[in-house]
């Protein structure tokens, strides 16, 4: 299990940050409160609020924005106001070495997964949760980043799906976002997949594209030695004028087919609004049953 920075207290001071996409500040407006509901000091970043074309603001300064919240030892938490696109664009001009002096928490979703991935490569976890923006959207979501950020073990259970694989596995959370994984691969960034359970989203892709990284994850040798594996929302997914003849659990189950791990379905995590806290990097207990499938801390 990869260490944890610090779990989250009252009183203790976070950030937020927008390293990616741009967004009108007041749509964060509710997370602060919920944020401060928790006894924690908001700081609000410059970035949020700004845009350069579609990003919150330019290279230079999201860049400098997220190093000064790294090397801020008095933060507890980065949290990313929103994704969009942008993080794999500044993870490499940024400095860890404060970080992994004193670690913390890094947050978000989606196009955070660059980040989450990257943290955890330097050996610490990192977390797979909402974001200020979407913390407008599902409470249960929100109750599960507070547990999550202040140390709580989690259960959780999920309704049984006919395309599950059944069985039990234990290791390490990794994942999120499929096109951030594939994108990767090959990077700084990139981790060994090997013995642990690997959580996987997406948005708006279409089918025959998710079926081409999930092709590039297996030829990476990425599904071959997993204890587990989680799948959660495919939003919003879309066939070509000629259909690609299968959906996600048929393009997933194909290219696990040859392996003897377990894989559950229907796990509330993505894009949807119920998305649910994983520290990435924790030991995790997956157990798919054919009456349902449990995923617990250890």
């Amino acid at each position: 299990m990869l260490a944890a920075p610090p779990y989250l207290k009252k009183g203790d001071k976070i950030a937020i940050t927008a390293p990616a996409s741009k967004l009108d500040g007041k749509s964060i407006e509710v997370g602060i409160e919920i944020l401060q509901s928790w006894g924690l000091e908001v700081t609000v970043g410059k970035t949020v609020g700004r845009n350069f074309h579609d990003f919150s603001d330019t290279l230079e300064n999201r860049t400098s924005e997220f190093q000064t919240f790294l090397d801020d030892s008095s933060i507890k938490l980065i949290l990313s106001a929103r994704g969009g696109y942008g993080c794999s664009k500044i993870i490499d001009y940024l400095d860890f070495d404060k970080f992994k002096a004193s670690p913390k928490w890094i947050c978000g979703f989606s196009d955070l997964t660059a980040m989450l991935l990257h943290v955890n490569g330097l050996g610490f976890q990192a977390l797979h949760g909402v974001m200020a923006k979407t913390m407008t959207y599902h409470q249960v979501s929100n109750e599960s980043l507070r547990a999550a950020l202040f140390g709580e073990k989690y259960l959780y259970a999920f309704e049984p799906s006919s395309s599950n694989i059944l069985g039990e596995g234990q290791g390490e959370a990794i994942g999120g976002n499929l096109a951030l994984l594939v994108h990767s691969i090959g990077s700084k960034s990139d981790i060994n997949y090997e013995g642990k359970i690997l959580f996987l989203e997406d948005i708006s892709e279409y089918y025959y594209n998710l079926d081409r990284m999930l092709v590039q994850l297996k030829r990476a040798g990425k599904l071959q030695y997993l204890a587990g594996l989680v799948v959660g929302d495919f939003s919003d997914c879309k066939e070509n004028d000629e259909p690609f003849g299968k959906k996600i659990e048929e393009i997933i189950l194909e290219h696990t087919s040859d392996s003897y791990y377990p894989v559950a379905f229907g796990f509330g995590f993505g894009h949807e609004s119920k998305n649910l806290a994983i520290r990435m990097g924790e030991d995790l207990y997956l157990d798919v049953k054919s009456s349902g499938s449990i995923i617990k801390s250890i």
